[in-house]
């Protein structure tokens, strides 16, 4: 990627003439009329509390990751990315160097309101669900497997979406209740192969794709992929020669954020001191460091 930025984008507003729809943790939604201008800002998260300072440079990793990835998955479905260029704005961008990597122009979708989740390795939460259980959203699965074993096939383990709290996991079986059979055998083999594709082109490249999310919409009728994809965000990524059973791998995203807060005595519950520099610095070098490895090779 281009060289390191010491600017942080908390917020896009300042830069877009157009009216915010939404602003969630990190991504903020404005009206173009018939499109979408989603802006990718700084922002980062952990146990549902935006922390501070923003860290440069996470803006523009999702933002231009996403857009590669779409690129690259078009044969397999499309998406819902109009165009990401700048100058076709006009005014409606007032700092054209600021915002030129860090939004897209999208179609207007109805959104499916489940996460499609899929797991090619027993980890995270879906290694404690099989602690507990034996099971991961209703899948049964062998006794005896090992934290971070990677499965003879990737699973599919949606859940259904909240727009306040966390996102339920939910079975296949509830799936089908909530959005019916038909779409959600659809949403399931979609998620599969585009899971499948990314696993075989990040391997190329020394790294695995542990799990990943994808979210889904219907345009007149016809899934289209939303929202992100194979980002830092909404995937687990291991660099393939860290890769152990039995241990907790670090993964290739906001991790130096979660040790950071977890070596702390923070209650989780009133917001968090701003972090320090090096965990800042740290996490700018991650974000570019996955995407120069999976874009630039």
């Amino acid at each position: 990627m281009k060289e390191a930025s010491t600017i942080a984008i908390s917020s896009a507003q300042e830069y877009i003439k157009a009216p915010l729809l939404y602003k969630g943790k990190v991504r903020e939604i404005y009206g173009l009329g018939d499109h979408y201008l989603i802006a990718v800002s700084d922002r980062i998260s952990a146990f549902d509390w935006v922390l501070s300072p923003a860290v440069p440079d996470k803006g523009n990793v999702l933002n231009t990751l996403s857009k590669f990835w779409f690129d690259q998955t078009t044969e397999i479905i499309d998406n819902h990315v109009v165009h990401t260029d700048v100058d076709l704005l006009g005014d409606i961008i007032t700092d054209r160097e600021i915002m030129k990597d860090r939004f897209m122009v999208t179609k207007k979708a109805e959104r499916i309101d489940i996460e499609c989740v899929v797991r090619g390795y027993i980890t995270g939460g879906g290694w404690r669900q099989y602690q507990q259980t034996g099971e991961i959203n209703g899948h049964k699965l062998p006794a005896g497997l090992r934290k971070n074993q990677r499965f003879e096939q990737p699973i599919f383990t949606p859940a259904a979406k909240n727009d306040v709290g966390h996102d339920e996991d939910i079975s296949i079986e509830r799936m089908k209740e909530l959005v019916g059979a038909e779409l959600t055998e659809q949403l399931q083999a979609k998620s599969l192969q585009l899971y499948n594709y990314a696993h075989a082109f990040c391997q190329d490249r020394g790294i695995i794709l542990a799990d990943t999310k994808f979210e889904f919409g219907l345009i007149d009728g016809e899934i289209i992929l939303i929202d992100e994809i194979f980002t830092p965000d909404s995937s687990r990524f291991w660099a393939k020669d860290k890769y152990e059973l039995d241990t907790e791998i670090d993964s290739m995203d906001k991790e130096p954020v979660r040790s950071y807060l977890a070596s702390t005595d923070w209650d989780k519950n009133s917001e968090p001191a701003p972090l320090p520099a090096e965990v800042v610095e740290e996490t700018s070098r991650r974000y570019r460091e996955i995407y120069n490895r999976l874009v630039l090779g």
